[in-house]
Protein backbone atom coordinates (compact mmCIF):
# COMPACT_ATOMS: atom_id res chain seq x y z
CA UNK A 1 0.00 0.00 0.00
CA UNK A 2 1.29 3.73 -0.93
CA UNK A 3 2.50 5.98 1.78
CA UNK A 4 0.11 9.05 1.49
CA UNK A 5 2.61 12.20 1.31
CA UNK A 6 0.61 14.57 2.86
CA UNK A 7 1.00 12.86 6.32
CA UNK A 8 4.17 12.52 6.19
CA UNK A 9 4.51 16.45 5.54
CA UNK A 10 2.55 16.94 8.25
CA UNK A 11 4.71 14.85 10.69
CA UNK A 12 7.36 16.70 9.15
CA UNK A 13 6.45 20.36 9.66
CA UNK A 14 5.59 19.25 13.34
CA UNK A 15 8.80 18.19 14.92
CA UNK A 16 10.51 21.03 13.09
CA UNK A 17 8.68 23.70 14.99
CA UNK A 18 9.09 21.83 18.26
CA UNK A 19 12.42 21.68 17.59
CA UNK A 20 12.49 25.69 16.50
CA UNK A 21 10.55 26.57 19.53
CA UNK A 22 13.06 24.69 21.91
CA UNK A 23 15.58 26.18 20.38
CA UNK A 24 14.20 29.37 21.00
CA UNK A 25 13.65 28.97 24.37
CA UNK A 26 17.25 27.52 25.25
CA UNK A 27 18.33 30.67 23.86
CA UNK A 28 16.07 32.67 25.95
CA UNK A 29 17.16 31.19 28.98
CA UNK A 30 20.86 31.37 27.86
CA UNK A 31 20.72 35.75 27.30
CA UNK A 32 18.66 35.23 30.44
CA UNK A 33 21.38 33.89 32.37
CA UNK A 34 24.02 36.02 30.91
CA UNK A 35 21.84 39.37 31.44
CA UNK A 36 21.64 38.37 35.68
CA UNK A 37 25.51 37.31 35.35
CA UNK A 38 27.06 40.94 34.02
CA UNK A 39 25.44 42.83 37.22
CA UNK A 40 25.79 42.51 41.04
CA UNK A 41 24.38 44.31 44.41
CA UNK A 42 26.65 44.95 47.21
CA UNK A 43 24.03 45.13 50.23
CA UNK A 44 24.13 47.72 53.23
CA UNK A 45 27.04 47.30 55.54
CA UNK A 46 28.82 45.10 53.04
CA UNK A 47 32.07 45.50 50.10
CA UNK A 48 32.32 43.68 47.52
CA UNK A 49 35.75 41.78 46.24
CA UNK A 50 36.18 41.46 42.74
CA UNK A 51 37.73 38.07 41.54
CA UNK A 52 38.64 38.16 38.03
CA UNK A 53 39.73 34.35 37.04
CA UNK A 54 40.90 33.66 40.72
CA UNK A 55 42.85 37.20 40.81
CA UNK A 56 41.74 39.36 43.80
CA UNK A 57 42.27 42.80 43.34
CA UNK A 58 43.34 44.62 46.05
CA UNK A 59 42.47 47.80 44.69
CA UNK A 60 39.02 47.71 43.65
CA UNK A 61 36.62 47.04 46.06
CA UNK A 62 32.78 47.50 45.13
CA UNK A 63 30.86 49.93 47.38
CA UNK A 64 27.36 49.84 48.38
CA UNK A 65 24.73 49.57 45.37
CA UNK A 66 24.36 48.23 41.98
CA UNK A 67 27.84 46.93 39.79
CA UNK A 68 28.59 45.46 36.23
CA UNK A 69 31.07 42.38 35.91
CA UNK A 70 32.08 40.38 33.10
CA UNK A 71 30.08 37.08 33.17
CA UNK A 72 31.54 33.72 33.91
CA UNK A 73 34.78 35.47 34.61
CA UNK A 74 34.52 37.77 37.56
CA UNK A 75 32.62 36.95 40.52
CA UNK A 76 31.70 38.98 43.29
CA UNK A 77 32.55 38.26 47.36
CA UNK A 78 30.42 39.71 49.71
CA UNK A 79 32.74 41.32 52.93
CA UNK A 80 30.46 42.24 56.09
CA UNK A 81 31.82 45.55 57.40
CA UNK A 82 29.52 46.12 59.97
CA UNK A 83 30.57 46.40 63.71
CA UNK A 84 30.89 42.44 65.08
CA UNK A 85 31.22 41.02 68.92
CA UNK A 86 34.36 39.23 69.56
CA UNK A 87 35.01 37.55 73.12
CA UNK A 88 37.67 35.63 74.66
CA UNK A 89 38.50 33.62 78.13
CA UNK A 90 42.14 34.31 78.70
CA UNK A 91 44.26 32.56 81.89
CA UNK A 92 47.57 35.08 82.86
CA UNK A 93 49.43 35.54 86.22
CA UNK A 94 49.99 39.30 87.70
CA UNK A 95 52.79 40.52 88.81
CA UNK A 96 53.10 39.14 92.06
CA UNK A 97 52.25 35.64 90.57
CA UNK A 98 48.86 35.26 91.09
CA UNK A 99 46.16 33.22 88.90
CA UNK A 100 43.92 35.74 87.01
CA UNK A 101 41.46 34.23 84.70
CA UNK A 102 39.68 36.95 82.28
CA UNK A 103 36.91 37.82 80.15
CA UNK A 104 37.41 40.28 77.17
CA UNK A 105 34.96 41.33 74.48
CA UNK A 106 35.48 43.90 71.80
CA UNK A 107 33.30 45.26 68.80
CA UNK A 108 35.31 46.01 65.69
CA UNK A 109 35.22 45.91 61.93
CA UNK A 110 36.95 45.30 58.96
CA UNK A 111 37.73 48.27 57.33
CA UNK A 112 36.30 48.80 53.47
CA UNK A 113 39.77 49.60 51.64
CA UNK A 114 40.68 46.42 53.25
CA UNK A 115 38.24 43.97 52.55
CA UNK A 116 40.05 42.37 49.61
CA UNK A 117 43.44 42.37 51.50
CA UNK A 118 41.52 40.39 54.46
CA UNK A 119 39.80 37.93 51.81
CA UNK A 120 43.19 37.06 50.07
CA UNK A 121 45.56 37.04 53.16
CA UNK A 122 43.06 35.93 56.04
CA UNK A 123 39.91 34.71 54.94
CA UNK A 124 36.91 34.91 56.95
CA UNK A 125 37.55 33.32 59.81
CA UNK A 126 39.60 36.46 61.46
CA UNK A 127 38.06 36.12 64.35
CA UNK A 128 39.60 32.78 65.18
CA UNK A 129 43.10 33.06 63.27
CA UNK A 130 43.70 37.01 64.80
CA UNK A 131 41.33 38.74 67.54
CA UNK A 132 41.47 35.89 70.06
CA UNK A 133 45.38 35.17 69.23
CA UNK A 134 45.92 38.84 69.82
CA UNK A 135 43.38 39.27 72.64
CA UNK A 136 44.86 36.74 74.62
CA UNK A 137 48.51 37.59 73.97
CA UNK A 138 47.81 41.80 74.81
CA UNK A 139 46.23 40.41 78.11
CA UNK A 140 49.11 37.97 79.48
CA UNK A 141 51.50 41.01 78.34
CA UNK A 142 49.80 43.60 80.64
CA UNK A 143 48.43 41.43 83.22
CA UNK A 144 51.84 40.62 84.01
CA UNK A 145 53.11 44.21 85.02
CA UNK A 146 50.44 44.92 88.08
CA UNK A 147 49.45 43.05 90.48
CA UNK A 148 46.27 41.41 91.80
CA UNK A 149 45.22 44.09 93.89
CA UNK A 150 46.32 46.76 91.18
CA UNK A 151 44.46 45.01 88.50
CA UNK A 152 41.20 45.61 90.85
CA UNK A 153 41.66 49.26 91.75
CA UNK A 154 43.30 50.51 88.47
CA UNK A 155 41.01 48.24 86.12
CA UNK A 156 40.06 51.39 83.55
CA UNK A 157 44.03 52.15 83.45
CA UNK A 158 44.58 48.30 82.88
CA UNK A 159 41.82 48.26 79.87
CA UNK A 160 43.15 51.24 78.31
CA UNK A 161 46.62 49.71 78.23
CA UNK A 162 45.15 46.52 76.73
CA UNK A 163 43.00 48.13 73.97
CA UNK A 164 46.06 50.12 72.74
CA UNK A 165 48.26 47.25 72.66
CA UNK A 166 45.40 45.27 70.66
CA UNK A 167 44.58 48.07 68.45
CA UNK A 168 48.94 48.06 67.47
CA UNK A 169 48.84 44.36 66.62
CA UNK A 170 45.59 43.85 64.69
CA UNK A 171 45.46 47.19 62.35
CA UNK A 172 48.06 45.69 60.15
CA UNK A 173 45.39 43.00 59.06
CA UNK A 174 42.75 46.07 58.32
CA UNK A 175 40.59 45.65 61.42
CA UNK A 176 39.73 48.61 63.77
CA UNK A 177 38.47 48.22 67.50
CA UNK A 178 35.65 50.38 68.44
CA UNK A 179 34.99 49.06 71.89
CA UNK A 180 36.94 47.53 74.63
CA UNK A 181 35.74 45.95 77.42
CA UNK A 182 36.54 43.60 80.43
CA UNK A 183 33.76 41.62 81.22
CA UNK A 184 35.38 40.03 84.24
CA UNK A 185 38.72 39.48 86.68
CA UNK A 186 38.28 36.12 88.29
CA UNK A 187 41.01 35.24 91.12
CA UNK A 188 41.11 31.88 92.96
CA UNK A 189 39.37 31.11 96.31
CA UNK A 190 42.33 31.88 98.50
CA UNK A 191 43.07 34.93 97.34
CA UNK A 192 39.16 36.22 97.62
CA UNK A 193 39.76 35.13 101.16
CA UNK A 194 42.60 36.51 101.67
CA UNK A 195 41.51 39.90 100.68
CA UNK A 196 37.88 39.89 102.12
CA UNK A 197 40.03 39.17 105.74
CA UNK A 198 41.96 41.95 104.85
CA UNK A 199 39.31 44.27 104.20
CA UNK A 200 37.74 43.31 107.55
CA UNK A 201 40.81 44.32 109.44
CA UNK A 202 41.19 47.39 107.47
CA UNK A 203 37.26 48.10 108.66
CA UNK A 204 38.07 47.47 112.00
CA UNK A 205 40.78 49.38 112.10
CA UNK A 206 39.04 52.49 110.66
CA UNK A 207 36.21 52.09 113.30
CA UNK A 208 38.93 52.17 116.31
CA UNK A 209 40.49 54.98 114.68
CA UNK A 210 36.88 56.89 114.21
CA UNK A 211 36.09 55.71 118.06
CA UNK A 212 39.74 56.94 119.59
CA UNK A 213 39.22 60.40 117.61
CA UNK A 214 35.79 60.30 118.89
CA UNK A 215 37.20 60.13 122.43
CA UNK A 216 39.56 62.92 121.85
CA UNK A 217 36.59 65.07 121.13
CA UNK A 218 34.69 64.28 123.41
CA UNK A 219 37.72 64.77 126.14
CA UNK A 220 38.41 68.23 124.57
CA UNK A 221 34.99 69.48 124.70
CA UNK A 222 35.26 68.66 128.78
CA UNK A 223 38.06 70.24 128.98
CA UNK A 224 37.18 73.42 127.29
CA UNK A 225 33.49 73.57 129.07
CA UNK A 226 35.54 73.25 132.37
CA UNK A 227 38.28 76.21 131.47
CA UNK A 228 34.98 77.90 130.15
CA UNK A 229 33.05 77.81 134.11
CA UNK A 230 36.48 78.69 135.82
CA UNK A 231 37.06 81.71 133.80
CA UNK A 232 33.23 82.39 134.37
CA UNK A 233 34.10 81.76 137.84
CA UNK A 234 37.11 83.90 138.04
CA UNK A 235 35.56 86.87 135.92
CA UNK A 236 32.72 86.87 138.60
CA UNK A 237 35.07 87.03 141.55
CA UNK A 238 37.12 90.17 140.14
CA UNK A 239 33.77 91.71 139.83
CA UNK A 240 32.43 91.07 143.54
CA UNK A 241 33.65 94.71 145.60
CA UNK A 242 33.44 95.53 148.94
CA UNK A 243 30.18 98.03 147.41
CA UNK A 244 28.39 95.24 145.66
CA UNK A 245 28.70 93.91 148.99
CA UNK A 246 27.12 96.22 150.99
CA UNK A 247 24.39 96.90 148.46
CA UNK A 248 23.76 92.77 148.64
CA UNK A 249 23.07 93.17 152.03
CA UNK A 250 21.32 95.81 152.31
CA UNK A 251 18.87 94.76 149.57
CA UNK A 252 17.81 91.94 151.66
CA UNK A 253 18.03 93.15 154.97
CA UNK A 254 14.41 93.28 156.91
CA UNK A 255 14.84 96.30 158.51
CA UNK A 256 15.91 94.77 162.45
CA UNK A 257 18.68 95.64 163.92
CA UNK A 258 20.59 92.51 165.41
CA UNK A 259 19.52 92.03 169.47
CA UNK A 260 23.15 91.56 170.61
CA UNK A 261 26.65 93.21 169.52
CA UNK A 262 30.21 92.69 170.63
CA UNK A 263 32.84 94.55 170.43
CA UNK A 264 36.17 93.96 169.09
CA UNK A 265 38.20 90.71 170.03
CA UNK A 266 34.87 89.62 171.66
CA UNK A 267 35.53 91.18 175.11
CA UNK A 268 32.38 93.60 175.28
CA UNK A 269 29.14 92.44 174.93
CA UNK A 270 25.94 94.72 174.36
CA UNK A 271 22.41 93.91 175.02
CA UNK A 272 21.20 96.14 172.16
CA UNK A 273 17.43 95.31 173.05
CA UNK A 274 17.96 96.16 177.25
CA UNK A 275 20.02 99.42 176.16
CA UNK A 276 16.74 100.50 173.71
CA UNK A 277 14.39 99.48 176.40
CA UNK A 278 16.35 101.82 179.71
CA UNK A 279 16.78 104.70 176.77
CA UNK A 280 13.04 104.62 176.15
CA UNK A 281 12.34 104.56 180.63
CA UNK A 282 15.03 107.88 180.97
CA UNK A 283 17.85 105.48 182.26
CA UNK A 284 21.37 104.85 180.98
CA UNK A 285 22.58 101.81 179.05
CA UNK A 286 24.35 99.54 180.67
CA UNK A 287 26.91 97.63 178.84
CA UNK A 288 27.99 93.98 180.07
CA UNK A 289 31.92 92.88 180.16
CA UNK A 290 32.43 89.18 180.40
CA UNK A 291 35.86 89.92 182.37
CA UNK A 292 33.50 92.23 184.85
CA UNK A 293 31.44 89.74 185.47
CA UNK A 294 33.77 87.37 186.45
CA UNK A 295 35.85 89.00 189.12
CA UNK A 296 32.60 90.26 191.04
CA UNK A 297 33.28 86.70 192.97
CA UNK A 298 36.03 87.06 194.08
CA UNK A 299 35.23 90.64 195.23
CA UNK A 300 32.84 89.16 197.44
CA UNK A 301 34.88 86.03 198.74
CA UNK A 302 37.09 88.51 200.11
CA UNK A 303 34.62 90.86 201.91
CA UNK A 304 33.69 87.25 203.20
CA UNK A 305 36.82 86.84 204.89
Amino acid sequence: MPANPSIVNIKGNGSNSIKKLITVIVILLVLAVVLFSCFTIVKPGHTGVVITLGNVNEQNVLTEGFHFKIPFIQQIFLVDNRVQKAEADCSSASRDLQTVASTIAINYKVLNNSSASMYKNVGMDYEFKVITPAIQECVKAVTAKYTAEQLITLRQSVGDEMSELLKEKISTYGLEIQVFNIISFDFTAEYNAAIEAKQTAQQSALKAEQDLQRIKVEAEQTITQAQAEAEAYRLKSLEITPEILLMNYIEKWDGKLPAVASGEGGSMIIDISSMLEEINNGGPAAAYTPEANTNVPEDNAADEE
